[in-house]
């Protein structure tokens, strides 16, 4: 995701292609031709899965910025959508066509591609970056923070931009899917777990499981929706009303948010406990100590935003944090990468890839593993195709983008496409090595790059404008990849794959904008005290601005307290490599830690009760919380997304809550 921060944080997906089920000769023979796997039902259950999960992207990523893999949420609900289907039409007796994990496959895929976009297309980051409600958020008077590098979202120039740029990144690395998955044979842990998902609801034990699971996913759909429902009757029109501004940890199962929760659930341990850390950092010693000082480091008269007093020292050294994060995981990402092509000789890699195995059913591995590839290959993308699609993409972006950016001249936009290939290369490989994708780190480099060519005179536009073109095409080029590899083990077709990623990213193009927009029209997005905080509109507008102004500004000793944190975040992950694993999983995770410090400590609580709830489940029953824990996060997270719909109508049409409940101190008489 991607988006702004991958659920995975680097962590790997114990799943390898021997644990994908053996081929039979029934399912040999019953392999659909690739046209056969795209179905006209599959795609309406792809639209609206995707406008589901677009609205579920959107919500996460104006809120915390962390947003977990939904990969095996799509193969599971596509797989319920169209099977209940299929068997309400065969209970009226008309005769349906059988659903097959190819066709579940391409559902998978196509709603992935879809709301990849909400969290790649830069709605969350990049697009507010630009807007007036940061520009003021930021202070008017702010050196390099200039009132004419302003652009507000609009519908229009929004939909164009996506199509002009979400489509580039399918076609950087296409031809390189057989490098990537049959010669290079990376593991790509959330597309594998993806493919063992299908595979088993394709078989009557699955299908069976899968009906549970469904069951699960809808009991807490309701518990969820009627919880959101519910605190919204009681959260008036005033900031210090609801369940949310409780002012204490009581009250905790309506305080909590089930989006968060479900996050919690879902994201590996190691993340929510980063999450929890960095929220006692910060909130618990770092902000009340420096807020002693107020007067002596930063005038004690300023407002709760002002970057001139403590909101400075949040988002700059939470800025350091991420910062110090990226850059170490991107030059370790293209050192491993470098080694490994350059080291032809090595017969057994370190890395985590597949290894063949050898023992007594080593043969049928290897027939079966043929079968795959095969079918991976028989259907081909040639690779003039690619590359001509590629240039002539590109040649009408850097046509069009120049006129929706002014300061983004047409030769920076070319500069762009011209290393983004290679960037996109880092980040698909770094993928499918670890589950990790830093499109976010890879699109800072083209902040940096093009604000500072372009200076003073509209570089944060241009800086910001590059960066959204970065993520988006870096991003795709991964999950492209991703799905090649799931695709690979249900033995579907590399051009139905391709074509249904085509199909999702065109109804990601338009419905990632329509569902941000209904965000953007019903609620205050960007304020400080609402629940829609925004996080990295702010941080990455500050990058722009520092990449023309340079440091000079910042409060007195939050230079040095950003180059301790930075430092920080690289001594922690070199740690985190160089320990024994058996101590380095408990090592936290400074991008996760940096969340709260700049989004506040409520979602730290959040996610830690999901962890906690998944740990105690796991001593009590594992074999049922692996079966169901997915589920239920799903039903958390998608029940609470639903209830925005709603939400934001009521919003729009200016229907306020009826009851403001209010928590504040006893008043003695």
């Amino acid at each position: 995701m991607e988006t702004a921060f991958s659920a995975s944080m680097g962590t790997e997906v114990e799943v390898s292609e021997p644990l994908i089920e053996k081929i039979t000769a029934e399912e040999d023979q019953l392999i659909p031709e690739w046209k056969d796997q795209i179905t006209i039902r599959g795609l309406a259950v792809s639209a609206i899965m995707g406008t589901l999960f677009c609205i579920i992207t959107h919500r996460l990523n104006l809120t915390v910025g962390i947003i977990p893999s939904l990969n095996i949420a799509a193969g599971l609900l596509g797989f319920l959508s169209v099977k209940s289907w299929t068997s309400f039409l065969s209970k009226l007796g008309f005769s349906t066509k059988p659903f097959t994990r190819q066709e579940n496959t391409v559902i998978q895929t196509c709603v992935v591609a879809c709301y990849g976009l909400a969290a790649s297309g830069g709605f969350g980051s990049s697009f507010l970056a630009m807007d007036k409600r940061t520009y003021k958020l930021i202070g008017t008077e702010y050196p390099g923070n200039r009132a004419e590098d302003v652009k507000n979202p609009g519908l229009g120039w929004m939909i164009v931009f996506m199509f002009v740029v979400s489509f580039v990144g399918l076609f950087s690395l296409v031809a390189l899917r057989k490098v990537m998955i049959l010669d290079g044979k990376l593991t790509y842990p959330s597309g594998t777990a993806t493919a063992v998902l299908i595979n088993g609801f394709h078989t009557n034990a699955g299908a069976e499981l899968a009906g549970m699971q469904v069951r699960c996913i809808g009991k807490y759909l309701s518990i969820s929706f009627l919880c959101s429902s519910f605190k919204w009757f009681f959260s008036g029109v005033g900031d210090s009303c609801g369940f949310d501004n409780f002012p204490s940890f009581g009250l905790i199962l309506f305080k909590n948010t089930p989006t968060y929760v479900g996050c919690g659930l879902i994201c590996p341990r190691i993340v929510n406990c980063s999450v929890l850390l960095g929220a006692i950092v910060s909130w618990g010693f770092l902000w009340p100590y420096i807020s002693q000082h107020a007067g002596d480091w930063y005038p004690a008269d300023l407002g709760n935003s002002d970057f001139k007093g403590l909101y400075g020292y949040k988002v700059f050294i939470a800025i350091s944090l991420i910062l110090g994060d990226g850059l170490y995981n991107l030059i370790k990402i293209i050192s491993v990468t470098f080694k490994e092509l350059c080291n032809k000789r090595t017969k057994v890699s370190k890395l985590p890839i597949d290894n063949e195995i050898q023992d007594t059913e080593s043969s049928r591995l290897l027939i079966d593993q043929k079968k795959r590839e095969n079918v991976f290959l028989k259907d081909g993308i040639p690779t003039w195709f690619a590359a001509s699609g590629y240039v002539g993409l590109a040649a009408i972006s850097t046509a069009t983008i120049p006129t929706i950016f002014p300061p983004l001249k047409w030769y920076l936009v070319l500069l762009l496409y011209l290393i983004a290939p290679a960037l996109a290369f880092c980040n698909s490989y770094g993928a499918g090595l670890t589950d990790c994708s830093l499109s976010l780190t890879y699109a800072k480099i083209g902040l940096f790059i093009i604000a500072s060519l372009v200076g003073t005179n509209g570089g944060v536009i241009a800086g910001l404008a590059a960066c959204g073109v970065m993520m988006s095409i870096v991003s795709t080029a991964a999950d492209l990849m991703q799905d090649f590899k799931t695709g690979y083990l249900t033995l579907s077709s590399a051009k139905s794959m391709f074509v249904s990623q085509l199909l999702g990213t065109a109804m990601g193009c338009v419905f990632a904008p329509l569902t941000f927009w209904m965000y953007w029209t019903a609620f205050d997005i960007g304020s400080p005290d609402g629940p829609y905080k925004a996080p990295y509109a702010v941080i990455l507008r500050e990058m722009a601005i520092l990449g023309i102004e340079g440091f000079s500004e910042l409060p007195k000793h939050c230079l040095a307290l950003c180059c301790g944190f930075f430092v920080a975040a690289l001594v922690i992950n070199l740690l985190r490599d160089v320990i024994p694993e058996k101590i380095s999983k408990f090592i936290p995770v400074p991008m996760a830690m940096a969340i709260p410090f700049f989004v506040g400590a409520y979602l730290a609580i959040d996610m830690f009760v999901g962890t906690v709830i998944l740990f105690i489940w796991e001593r009590i029953n594992r074999k049922d919380s692996e079966d169901y824990a997915g589920a239920v996060a799903s039903g958390l997270i998608c029940g609470d997304g639903i209830w925005t719909m709603p939400s934001a109508v009521l919003s729009i049409f200016s229907i306020n809550p009826p009851i403001c409940m209010y928590f504040g101190p006893t008043v003695s008489s």
